[in-house]
């Protein structure tokens, strides 16, 4: 079992010992969960069990409940425990509130300075840096089993270079063609291959598996440096629209068709480590265990935040059989009546809003991420089949990853190495 030092801190408190008296730990779920509110010199606390209120006194001799647990045995029930949780939790020694609380945290929040050297560094010499680290993070890929009749295929090889370095470039495939000419003349690439080629390379099923180990492969130089990791889900728009008639109005309606991306990214360097591409409305919460599962096959993992989009049971429970915490937001409907790391968590959420906020805030990288590779690399795809526009989303992520190495080869002076075990064969 992991025990936090914070959250055991608070547990081990001596008037919130949420493991001893049953009343006490009601008191706190209720505090928590319930909407108290005052009248006059009273205080109406909602029965747990939704049928009525009960009315508190807090009497600093003698507090009183209209509960039947109060009156029958003259125990201080979870009703009063609750009351003073409230109390203890928006009135401060000072006479401040909560909010008040919160926006100093905000105030004081701690900003990072942009080390402009390695940043102009990165940034004026990117190109030429890419197309050396794509050359080499695709040469990593065995050549398939040819067939021995038609014509003979493109080299796996130039056909991955040719893809990413066409998203890359942002440009159409005909505009493309004098970039691929240049680099066959460095080297790059054994035979130009012809526009509509890599076309028809993306619109392959066979190469989903591949871009998927290239985006992992890439993310590898990094394991040393990120720890923590953040998850959400991003859509990119497509050159397809879905049609209805819509009866109400009595009009035509029509909107974008979308690819839905699922990623996980270290905080630290954007670095991407997962991605699952589903249907675009594949629920974010079920896919959450595998990005970190994936994940946590290269790196170690410390800390994971999320969205309450992605508030699960089985989400913690993931995440924990790796030996790390996970930030998620709670949703108004969740309790803190599930045992274990939940609830430790979620009573944290509660009554330590502060610290939480700071480990959760760490997810806005992730979305830091998706605004890097749409503002670079399009925040659209041209492709129009299903596969090809998959395979053009984790071109756009290879690219990004790629970009990331060579910033933070400037910047922490990490030699990039890839496939340094041995060549893998997809």
């Amino acid at each position: 079992m992991i025990f936090y030092s914070h959250i055991r801190e608070y547990m081990t408190m001596s008037d919130v010992d949420v493991r001893g008296d049953n009343r006490q730990h009601k008191g706190l779920e209720i505090a928590a969960t319930a909407k108290i509110a005052k009248k006059g010199e009273a205080w109406l606390v909602p029965s747990q069990s939704g049928k009525g209120r009960y009315t508190v006194c807090l009497d600093p001799t003698e507090p009183h409940c209209s509960c039947p647990d109060h009156e029958e045995g003259g125990f201080k029930c979870k009703h009063i425990f609750a009351v003073e949780y409230v109390i203890q939790r928006e009135r401060h020694a000072d006479g401040s509130t909560t909010v008040t609380e919160m926006l100093t945290v905000r105030k004081t929040r701690k900003t990072y300075p942009q080390d402009w050297r390695a940043y102009n560094a990165a940034q004026t010499g990117e190109k030429a840096k890419f197309l050396d680290l794509l050359d080499d993070l695709c040469g990593g890929i065995a050549e398939p089993e040819r067939q021995k009749n038609g014509r003979p295929p493109l080299p796996i090889h130039d056909a991955l270079f040719s893809a990413c370095y066409k998203i890359y470039s942002t440009v159409s495939g005909r505009r493309f063609m004098t970039d691929l000419r240049d680099a066959q003349a460095k080297g790059y690439l054994a035979k130009v291959p012809r526009y509509n080629s890599i076309f028809n390379y993306l619109d392959n099923p066979a190469l989903t598996p591949i871009l998927n180990a290239l985006i992992t492969e890439s993310s590898k130089p990094l394991k040393a440096v990120e720890i923590d990791f953040a998850a959400d889900s991003s859509g990119f728009t497509t050159s397809r629209f879905h049609r209805w008639y819509d009866h109400k109005y009595g009009a035509m309606r029509q909107q974008h068709e979308w690819v839905k991306v699922h990623l996980m990214c270290g905080v630290s360097t954007h670095i991407v480590t997962a991605v699952e591409i589903r249907d675009k409305d594949a629920s974010d919460t079920k896919l959450l265990p595998a990005l970190v599962d994936t994940t946590a096959e290269n790196f170690r993992l410390r800390e994971v935040s999320a969205d309450k989009g992605y508030g699960s049971i089985k989400n913690y429970k993931a995440i924990q059989r790796h030996g790390a915490t996970p930030y998620i937001a709670f949703k108004s409907i969740h309790t803190g009546k599930a045992a274990g790391l939940w609830q430790r968590m979620y009573h944290f959420y509660q009554f330590h809003r502060a610290d939480f906020l700071q480990h959760y805030h760490k997810r806005s990288n992730v979305e830091s991420v998706f605004s890097m590779i749409k503002a670079k690399f399009r925040d659209h795809v041209r492709s129009k089949s299903d596969v090809s526009m998959v395979n053009e989303v984790l071109c756009k992520i290879i690219c990004h990853n790629i970009c990331c190495l060579i910033h933070e080869s400037c910047e922490l002076g990490i030699d990039t190495v890839f496939w340094a075990t041995a060549k893998q064969e997809i």
